[in-house]
Protein backbone atom coordinates (compact mmCIF):
# COMPACT_ATOMS: atom_id res chain seq x y z
CA UNK A 1 0.00 0.00 0.00
CA UNK A 2 1.40 3.52 -0.80
CA UNK A 3 0.43 7.00 0.51
CA UNK A 4 -0.63 7.35 4.54
CA UNK A 5 -1.00 4.34 6.71
CA UNK A 6 -1.79 4.32 10.55
CA UNK A 7 0.71 2.16 12.40
CA UNK A 8 -0.57 2.70 15.37
CA UNK A 9 -2.48 5.83 17.40
CA UNK A 10 0.01 8.12 17.26
CA UNK A 11 2.27 7.60 14.26
CA UNK A 12 1.58 8.20 10.90
CA UNK A 13 2.84 5.96 7.82
CA UNK A 14 4.30 7.93 5.47
CA UNK A 15 5.10 6.74 1.75
CA UNK A 16 6.62 9.61 -0.37
CA UNK A 17 6.29 7.69 -3.61
CA UNK A 18 3.35 8.72 -5.86
CA UNK A 19 0.64 6.30 -5.34
CA UNK A 20 -0.52 4.15 -7.98
CA UNK A 21 -4.50 4.74 -7.10
CA UNK A 22 -5.62 7.50 -4.77
CA UNK A 23 -6.58 6.88 -1.31
CA UNK A 24 -8.21 9.12 1.20
CA UNK A 25 -6.71 10.12 4.10
CA UNK A 26 -6.52 12.47 6.85
CA UNK A 27 -2.99 13.74 5.60
CA UNK A 28 -3.41 14.73 2.05
CA UNK A 29 -1.21 13.33 -0.68
CA UNK A 30 -0.89 15.05 -4.00
CA UNK A 31 0.74 12.91 -6.34
CA UNK A 32 1.97 15.41 -8.70
CA UNK A 33 3.99 16.88 -5.72
CA UNK A 34 7.69 15.98 -5.13
CA UNK A 35 8.74 14.11 -2.12
CA UNK A 36 10.45 17.62 -0.98
CA UNK A 37 7.49 19.82 -1.43
CA UNK A 38 5.28 16.96 0.43
CA UNK A 39 7.54 17.54 3.66
CA UNK A 40 7.70 20.88 3.41
CA UNK A 41 4.36 21.51 3.35
CA UNK A 42 3.69 18.83 6.13
CA UNK A 43 5.83 20.82 8.05
CA UNK A 44 3.96 24.18 7.34
CA UNK A 45 0.62 22.35 8.17
CA UNK A 46 1.39 21.04 11.89
CA UNK A 47 2.95 23.25 14.82
CA UNK A 48 4.82 20.20 16.01
CA UNK A 49 6.23 17.86 13.85
CA UNK A 50 8.36 14.99 13.70
CA UNK A 51 10.12 12.70 11.50
CA UNK A 52 11.67 9.78 12.23
CA UNK A 53 13.12 6.41 10.53
CA UNK A 54 10.63 3.35 11.57
CA UNK A 55 11.11 2.05 15.35
CA UNK A 56 13.49 4.88 15.96
CA UNK A 57 14.10 4.30 20.16
CA UNK A 58 15.05 8.51 20.21
CA UNK A 59 11.88 9.70 18.30
CA UNK A 60 10.13 7.56 21.09
CA UNK A 61 11.99 9.45 23.53
CA UNK A 62 11.16 12.78 21.79
CA UNK A 63 7.47 11.92 21.89
CA UNK A 64 7.51 11.22 25.41
CA UNK A 65 9.30 14.32 26.46
CA UNK A 66 6.47 16.57 24.34
CA UNK A 67 3.53 14.54 25.37
CA UNK A 68 4.72 15.34 29.44
CA UNK A 69 4.49 19.13 28.57
CA UNK A 70 0.71 18.20 26.87
CA UNK A 71 1.75 18.15 23.21
CA UNK A 72 1.01 15.58 21.16
CA UNK A 73 3.15 16.01 17.52
CA UNK A 74 2.30 15.00 14.26
CA UNK A 75 4.87 11.84 13.91
CA UNK A 76 6.00 11.18 10.28
CA UNK A 77 8.28 7.70 9.55
CA UNK A 78 9.99 7.43 6.86
CA UNK A 79 12.03 4.87 5.11
CA UNK A 80 15.46 5.40 4.20
CA UNK A 81 15.27 6.31 0.62
CA UNK A 82 12.70 8.88 1.66
CA UNK A 83 15.13 10.33 4.57
CA UNK A 84 16.79 12.51 1.67
CA UNK A 85 14.24 14.26 1.01
CA UNK A 86 13.99 16.03 4.22
CA UNK A 87 15.03 19.60 4.63
CA UNK A 88 18.46 20.65 5.94
CA UNK A 89 18.37 24.20 6.77
CA UNK A 90 21.62 26.21 7.87
CA UNK A 91 20.86 26.24 11.49
CA UNK A 92 19.63 28.91 13.66
CA UNK A 93 21.79 28.47 16.33
CA UNK A 94 24.78 26.19 16.97
CA UNK A 95 23.20 23.44 18.91
CA UNK A 96 20.13 22.40 15.76
CA UNK A 97 21.26 19.66 14.05
CA UNK A 98 19.17 19.65 10.93
CA UNK A 99 22.04 18.46 8.86
CA UNK A 100 22.78 15.75 6.10
CA UNK A 101 24.90 13.75 8.69
CA UNK A 102 21.84 12.84 11.35
CA UNK A 103 18.63 14.00 9.33
CA UNK A 104 16.17 11.93 11.84
CA UNK A 105 14.54 12.22 13.60
CA UNK A 106 14.06 15.71 13.51
CA UNK A 107 11.36 18.16 14.96
CA UNK A 108 9.97 21.07 13.37
CA UNK A 109 8.62 23.40 15.63
CA UNK A 110 6.45 26.40 13.88
CA UNK A 111 8.16 25.36 11.13
CA UNK A 112 11.42 25.65 12.07
CA UNK A 113 13.73 22.97 12.60
CA UNK A 114 14.97 22.34 15.91
CA UNK A 115 16.92 19.45 15.47
CA UNK A 116 17.40 15.55 16.76
CA UNK A 117 16.89 14.92 20.39
CA UNK A 118 19.76 16.24 21.98
CA UNK A 119 18.60 19.98 20.97
CA UNK A 120 14.96 19.52 21.82
CA UNK A 121 16.35 18.42 25.37
CA UNK A 122 18.42 21.41 25.22
CA UNK A 123 16.12 23.78 24.33
CA UNK A 124 13.72 21.88 27.10
CA UNK A 125 16.55 22.31 30.08
CA UNK A 126 17.44 25.85 28.79
CA UNK A 127 13.68 26.77 29.26
CA UNK A 128 13.16 27.92 25.46
CA UNK A 129 11.13 24.84 24.30
CA UNK A 130 7.52 25.76 26.36
CA UNK A 131 7.37 29.22 25.87
CA UNK A 132 8.41 28.38 21.60
CA UNK A 133 5.71 26.16 21.72
CA UNK A 134 3.02 28.42 23.31
CA UNK A 135 4.15 30.75 20.35
CA UNK A 136 3.25 28.29 17.79
CA UNK A 137 0.38 27.20 19.40
CA UNK A 138 0.57 23.40 20.55
CA UNK A 139 0.28 24.44 24.08
CA UNK A 140 -1.78 26.96 25.76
Amino acid sequence: MQGLRRCSNEVVRLDLSPPSVASSSSLSIDVAESAEARIRRLISEHPVIIFSRSSCCMCHVMKKLLATLGVHPTVIELDDHEIAALPSPAPLDADADCSPRSPAPAVFIGGTCVGGLESLVALHLSGHLVPKLVEVGALW
